[in-house]
């Protein structure tokens, strides 16, 4: 699974707790712009901060990012315009209720948020999606476990043959949506990397893909997106 971020420590990490906690002492009543992931999904909403003590700090926030985080158990939270510091934060979830819409984070540090970066919208499958890496007279078997119009994550039994850089061909079984059919589509795709000492292997590809075969992902992703946010709308509070 994607890292979100990298935790930054500016002195050392009591410190740096420390530092935010007073940052953020003087900000009670100020808006700040959360970010969550829910199947790979982004989840970001602006929150309204409601007190600080205990070296915890409390938020008023959207229902849906209320749900995530107590899922994962954490937040990222944006660097905020008025704050000298240059670095994003990241909170542990002590308290949550989707309900309230209310959420109470501790354990605060600094974090760089990585997920940014990303060209373009990643999905998380909840059903398999089979998948062939074709290369000369082999081919291994898989299932992708997300997928972008970029790359995708893929779980295979064998990495044997597998080396970074190679380049083979991805044939990919998309199901559609409110049907039993399958759109099977072809693209060359390159190995960055495996992952695992042992199966089930984890191998990460780039795909280079023609227009056409392009929009035939897309079009799955897109379904995809749908059905989870969803079923994020559908969880209970």
């Amino acid at each position: 699974m994607f890292q979100y971020y990298d935790k930054a420590v500016r002195g050392t990490e009591d410190e740096d707790k420390l530092v935010v906690l007073q940052f953020l002492s003087g900000m009670i009543g100020q808006k700040f712009s959360f970010l969550n992931y829910y199947k790979e999904i982004p989840v970001s909403y602006d929150a309204t901060l409601l007190s600080v003590e205990n070296e915890m700090a409390e938020f008023a926030v959207h229902e849906y990012q209320a749900k995530v985080i107590s899922f994962e158990r954490k937040a990222l939270i944006y660097s905020h315009a008025k704050s000298n510091l240059k670095e994003d934060i990241v909170g542990e979830a002590f308290y949550v209720s989707p309900a309230r819409k209310r959420v109470v984070l501790c354990n605060f540090a600094y974090a760089r948020i990585r997920s940014d970066m990303r060209r373009f919208v990643r999905v998380l499958l909840d059903r398999p999606v089979e998948a062939d890496l074709i290369f000369e007279d082999e081919i291994i078997k898989g299932n992708v476990k997300d997928i972008s119009l970029s790359g995708a994550a893929m779980s295979i039994m064998s990495s044997d043959s597998l080396v970074c850089g190679q380049v083979v061909t991805l044939l990919l079984s998309l199901p559609e949506s409110g049907s039993n059919g399958i759109v099977k589509v072809a693209a060359n795709a390159t190995i960055i990397k495996t992952i695992g000492e042992r199966a089930p292997f984890t191998c990460v590809i780039e795909i280079n893909a023609d227009k056409d075969t392009q929009l035939k992902i897309a079009h799955y992703i897109n379904q995809r997106q749908v059905e989870i946010i969803r079923e994020l709308k559908e969880i209970k509070a």
